[in-house]
């Protein structure tokens, strides 16, 4: 498999504390790659040593095959856009204006401006200054300046944070465009674990500092289990049917249960039926990426 992102042994420290230790990524061309991991994991440190903003303290990478020791690594990253936490754009700018300087930057003609206007759906805002745009066209605008440089990779730290619904799903669409037309992996931290679900074709779960495991979407569609939602009259005597069965399922409420068992359904029902216990509903489901997530750090907190 090709990487567009490799990293090996990267370690990053702000005097006794490890924000990264011994990190090992590996980020498929062609791939949005999910960094997923709680707040304070080591995600923005990584993305901010990939982007240049920081420099490991141990370690190396490779961009696009180009080692972090080699001089040509400065080449790689023009490649690259990154919007790593708060877009810098210029509120009292248009959009169009907003690229244009970037384009100046850059020292890019603005022949791209137009297309990169409307590739975000910006290009009908006209006269109106960034400083009214609502956050998620800023944050679209945030991501406008990280094409005008027409990168390969794109990394983009909780692009989503803070926005509302249709302000997600703006963004989502337009995650999938640039990769799925343009070819464009991207690199995307976020905690909002539901909505990278949708997005992600690959992830790399991080906790503190250390990477947990690499999974492809498929893989992790196998390993998130299948679940049957039940809802009884009485779980205590639900729980007593099942423990004679061997399952393996979880008590919710005094009226529901997770079954993550295979079961054959109407000797279930009629076990319950002889001890007075009444089924409501039935329900299957596989577990969220968010409850794997939780299972694979041992808790809460994300």
């Amino acid at each position: 498999m090709e990487y567009i992102i490799q990293t090996e042994g990267l370690c990053k420290y702000y005097k006794k504390f490890k924000a990264l230790d011994g990190v090992d990524i590996h980020v498929p061309k062609g791939s949005i790659y999910g960094f997923v991991g709680r707040n304070g994991a080591g995600k923005t440190t990584l993305i901010r040593i990939l982007s240049g903003v920081a420099f490991p303290t141990k370690g190396s990478f490779e961009i696009r095959g180009v080692k972090s020791t080699d001089r040509k690594i400065h080449e790689a990253r023009s490649r690259m856009g990154a919007v790593v936490e708060t877009p810098s754009i210029y509120l009292d700018m248009t959009a169009e204006q907003n690229i244009r300087q970037q384009c100046r930057a850059l020292g890019k003609d603005f022949s791209c401006v137009d297309g990169i206007l409307k590739l975000v759906g910006l290009s009908n805002t006209g006269k109106k200054l960034a400083k009214n745009f609502s956050l998620g066209m800023r944050q679209r605008l945030g991501i406008a300046f990280s094409l005008v440089n027409d990168p390969e990779f794109l990394i983009l730290d909780e692009p989503i944070n803070g926005l509302d619904p249709q302000g997600i799903i703006e963004v989502r669409n337009l995650l999938t465009s640039l990769n799925k037309e343009r070819g464009m992996t991207i690199l995307i931290s976020s905690h909002i674990l539901d909505e990278l679900s949708k997005l992600a074709t690959h992830y790399g779960f991080i906790e503190k500092g250390h990477i947990l495991r690499e999974m492809s979407a498929d893989e992790i569609e196998h390993a998130c289990r299948h679940m049957t939602r039940i809802t009884v009259s009485d779980t205590g005597i639900l729980s007593g049917v099942l423990d004679a069965m061997n399952a393996d399922y979880k008590v919710i409420s005094g009226t529901e249960a997770e079954i993550y068992s295979d079961f054959t359904v109407t000797p279930l029902v009629l076990a319950l039926h002889e001890k007075g216990c009444e089924v409501g509903k039935l329900s299957e489901s596989h577990e969220s990426l968010e409850t794997f997530f939780i299972n694979m750090v041992g808790g809460a907190g994300i």
